[in-house]
């Protein structure tokens, strides 16, 4: 009985650590071109969340996002977005991006926070990456992220 028990456990603890695991699986990458101002020009891998399940698990439960990466969120039509942290222990910086692929606003995020982080226009894309790199890399808004076609 103690080794079935043993087992049981064992098992419950290896299924809970693949569920973990599985939620901070990446999702397919693109490198998106943003232009600056000044016409110089910086690359962020982005993870791709365009499902509804992608946009809503976004980078919670991911401890390491490195530099120079990020996650584009893509929306089938241009609203007034809302974000917020819940669930995610990584300081983030997002983007607010409209059709054309300008940027609108940006704004840095706290860890775990629930308060919502809104568009101050609407907009169809979010571009998350680690906290500060967006001033890091001077990238401002107005600048351009040169959108893909094949999302």
């Amino acid at each position: 009985m103690k080794r079935i028990l043993s087992a049981f456990i064992l098992s419950l603890i290896f299924l809970s650590a693949v569920s973990c695991k599985e939620k901070q699986t990446k999702l397919p990458a693109k490198d998106l071109t943003i232009t600056r101002s000044d016409g110089t020009t910086v690359i962020v891998n982005a993870e791709i969340a365009k499902t509804p399940e992608t946009r809503e698990h976004g980078f919670m439960e991911r401890k390491i996002i490195p530099d120079n990466t990020g996650m584009i969120f893509i929306f089938e039509q241009d609203q007034i977005l809302s974000f917020w942290m819940k669930n995610t222990p990584t300081p983030l910086s997002i983007a607010f991006i409209d059709y054309s692929g300008k940027i609108r606003d940006i704004f840095d995020m706290k860890p775990f926070s629930l308060d919502t982080i809104v568009s101050t226009v609407s907009v169809r894309y979010a571009l998350e990456v680690p906290k500060g790199w967006f001033a890091k890399n001077n990238i401002k808004p107005g600048d351009m992220i040169e959108l893909l076609n094949d999302w």
